[in-house]
């Protein structure tokens, strides 16, 4: 046991490390190169009024704590969405709050260059659009605890949330039918998700939420634990499945839906991290789990935010495209491995 403990301490150890150098690396590559030594003088307080202070502490550094936060946030969503439903395939976006906030945006968009004219629509804020994601996701979320107040079965909960997703899309495809050219334009350019434009006060906000269900994992850790056993066996333990499946769904509302109200829509973090930490650190522990999950996941977003701004050059890509572009094969390659070395 003392082993098994010592080598999951190691493997916490070297993620941590991995996502401090996420980090600085992510500071440091851009449109403009700092060298390392510059990017922790500033870090330290030590290089003010300098031409890469101005770049790392307004731009680059609310944008990198951002990506890791972020990241965290959705892998974690993920995690306890995948041990709630006991489904692989189980994400942050599986009870439709995503495509809620993509309902809340379209509306936004499409509604006021329908109704109000385009000169309403061009004065459409930033914070409206945040605004009304979260209106969105706030809605399907009330929706999906008024329906798990209800009903019992776990199965049924998740086949209704992804009706509610399927249900939401299907609108917002037939508003866009009805939609001008800009008003499309600009709603797709949200659905590629960004982390740029995020400032301390939205990211204020984003920290708030994120440390909020973080601990919430680590508080539900024994009952994460029971149910990954099934139902039967977690109120054999004397967990309230009832009241936990309430706090769960609590969590991942607040993970997913601040996500996705400040930076878009963003895919593949929460799906593939919490298998990629358990192909790393073999364990069901969700006391071991929910701190490797956070740091891993911020660690590829910053990874993959670093690629989207391909270093020295000044265009961007999208970061939802990176986040699969580079984390798929990165997944396949590490189950084929541990298949093969299995057999």
């Amino acid at each position: 046991m003392t082993k098994k403990r010592s080598r999951f301490g190691y493997g916490l150890l070297v993620l941590g490390l991995v996502f401090v150098l996420a980090f600085i690396v992510n500071l440091s590559l851009g449109s403009v190169i700092i060298p390392f030594d510059e990017v922790l003088e500033v870090l330290k307080g030590n290089a003010n009024n300098t031409s890469s202070y101005y770049i790392l502490v307004d731009y680059r550094l609310p944008k990198a704590m951002a990506a890791l936060t972020i990241g965290g946030g959705l892998a974690l969503s993920g995690l306890i969405m995948q041990t709630f439903f006991r489904n692989p395939l189980a994400g942050p976006f599986v009870l439709g709050i995503s495509s809620g906030a993509s309902l809340g945006v379209a509306l936004l968009f499409f509604g006021s260059s329908i109704i109000l004219g385009p000169i309403a629509f061009q004065n459409i804020s930033r914070l409206s659009i945040i605004i009304a994601s979260s209106a969105g996701s706030a809605l399907v979320f009330g929706v999906i605890l008024a329906v798990a107040l209800r009903l019992k079965d776990v199965m049924g909960l998740l086949i209704i949330g992804l009706m509610f997703g399927s249900f939401t899309a299907a609108l917002v495809t037939i508003l866009s039918n009805f939609s001008t050219a800009e008003a499309l334009q600009r709603y797709v350019f949200w659905t590629y998700g960004s982390l740029g434009g995020i400032n301390t006060s939205e990211l204020g906000y984003i920290i708030l939420f994120v440390f909020i269900g973080f601990m919430g994992c680590l508080w539900l850790s024994k009952s994460l634990n029971g149910l990954m056993m099934g139902e039967q066996y977690a109120r054999s333990m004397g967990i309230q499945v009832g009241k936990t499946r309430i706090l769960i769904l609590i969590i991942t509302s607040l993970l997913a839906g601040a996500s996705t109200a400040f930076a878009g829509p963003i895919g593949f973090i929460g799906l593939a991290v919490p298998h990629l930490v358990r192909l790393l650190i073999p364990t069901g522990d969700h006391r071991i789990l929910t701190p490797a999950v956070f740091m891993t996941g911020g660690s590829l977003l910053l990874l993959c935010d670093t690629l989207s701004q391909l270093p020295g050059v000044e265009s961007t890509l999208p970061i939802n495209g990176v986040t699969s572009l580079i984390g798929a094969p990165i997944l396949i390659w590490l189950i084929l491995r541990k298949r093969k070395i299995l057999m």
